[in-house]
Formats: C-alpha cells, structure tokens, sequence
C-alpha cells in the first residue's frame, strides 16, 4: 500500500501542476501494481479522478480562476461522449480497453512533449473555435467513459490553444470538466458492474486522499517548476508505461475472451 500512496501523490501533483496527465496513470497502477481486474479498475480509476479534480479544482474555484463559458462548451457534449464510451466499454473485453488506454498514453506522451511549440492562427472564426471545442469536448468524453482517464491532456491544450486560454485558467477549467465527466463515466460503469460493492473502496479512498494531497502541493508550487523540464520528463514516463501495456496486453489478446468473461462475472450491461 506505500507504493499505492506514492503512485496516488505522483497522480494527484501532475493533476495539480499541469491539470492532466495524472489521471492516465491510475489504470495502470492499479491493474499493475495492486493486481485489480480490468474493467474493476477503470470504475475505480474514475472514481478516485472525479474525487481528485473537484478537490483539486476548489482553490481555483475560489480564486476566481474557472473559465464557465468554456465549461459550458466542454461539458454537455463531454457527459454525453463519457455515458457512451463507458456504454461502448461494456461491449469489448478489458484487454482492448487496455491497448487503447496505451494508445491514449502514447498521444498524451507526444502532446505533452511538443505543447509549447502549440499555436492557433488568429484569423480562426470564433464559431470554427466553438464548434471545436464541442466536437473535442464529446471526443475526450468517449475517451473518459471508454478506458477511465480524465483527458485532461486533450482538455488543457484545447483551452490554451482554441479558447485561448491563459495556462492557469486552462488548468483550473480541466479540474472541473474532469470531475463531472469522471462521475458520469463512474454511474454507468457501476451499472455495468452490477453495483459499487464490485469497487476497492479501501484502495480508493487511499488513492483519492493522497491524491488530493498530491494536487493541492502540485497546485501550490505550479509557478515554482520548470515547466517545460517537468513535462518532457513525465513525457518519457508516459511513453515507457505505455510500451509495457502494449507488449503485456498484446501477447494477452488470444486470452481476452477468457479474462472478460472471469470479470464480468455473467453480470449483463
């Protein structure tokens, strides 16, 4: 459980400092350090994101810091891509949850990486802007509901970019969107599931506390980092992580039918 509270601290600073990225180790530490079936663990992970981001997101709540028009955007179509992706979930075995969460992880690892050098062109049409962030808004909610992330390194450079953003607020408005999208994803998996009784409730509150530990320093010490070092740093781990699931999941495949059955347990979405 000491590796568990170092991994949650790990997840909850990246959240904090960069307002993404954390939330797409949750899976992976729980599958692969607390050994958490599949499908169990994206419920999970979902729950211990949701918790972390409105944690996370209250200082700058309070500071004034959320942008709600870009909420507004993000938001309805992201709840309704996160109720459909974790509908989608339910009709493929975890393995393919897995290989896509990698795929996730290789995108978040390459944005990540080369987010500074982003730029829109200023004669984009505020329309073309809107409709963008709508159709990204219910992308990353497919993302969220299908493999149990919070999409935030979707999210963060959306509103930097195409709402134009200042870093801080795009930060602050990523926790909020996370948190709603997180607790839609985690209703429909728990019907899925058959009930939270499924969920280690004990693994996530451990998540979630250091968690929000780990995002309310992550938030303090922001202006602190180097940013630009942090990044192509948690980068490189992004993209390490991502190639064990790949080559652990892919030599799974001939099984995946086997594993969903065990975790399902005959339960029907």
């Amino acid at each position: 459980m000491i590796l568990a509270a170092v991994g949650a601290l790990v997840v909850g600073l990246s959240l904090g400092v960069f307002g993404s990225g954390g939330s797409i180790l949750t899976v992976p530490l729980l599958v692969y350090l607390l050994g958490h079936e599949d499908k169990i663990a994206i419920a999970e992970s979902l729950a211990i994101v949701s918790t972390i981001a409105a944690a996370g997101s209250v200082p700058y709540i309070r500071d004034g810091d959320v942008d709600w028009r870009a909420v507004a955007l993000f938001a309805p179509p992201g709840l309704a891509g996160t109720y459909g992706g974790a509908w989608l979930a339910s009709h493929v075995p975890g393995v393919v949850q897995l290989l896509v969460l990698a795929g996730a992880m290789l995108v978040a690892s390459l944005r990540m990486w080369r987010r500074s050098g982003s730029a829109i062109r200023d004669d984009a049409r505020a329309s073309s802007l809107t409709h963008l962030l709508i159709a990204q808004g219910l992308g990353v909610g497919v993302l969220t509901g299908f493999v149990g992330v919070g999409g935030g390194f979707l999210i963060v450079p959306a509103l930097a970019i195409m709402a134009r953003l200042p870093m801080r607020r795009a930060v602050a408005t990523s926790l909020v969107i996370i948190a709603m999208n997180s607790a839609v994803g985690l209703w429909k998996h728990v019907g899925v599931l058959g009930g939270t009784e499924v969920l280690d409730w004990g693994t996530i509150g451990t998540f979630a506390g250091f968690g929000v530990v780990g995002s309310l320093v992550g938030k303090a010490i922001n202006s602190k980092l180097n940013q630009s070092l942090l990044k192509r740093g948690f980068a490189a781990f992004l993209l390490l992580i991502a190639g064990f699931i790949l080559v652990r999941e892919t030599a799974s495949l001939p099984n995946a039918e086997v594993r969903e059955t065990h975790t399902t347990g005959g339960v029907a979405p």
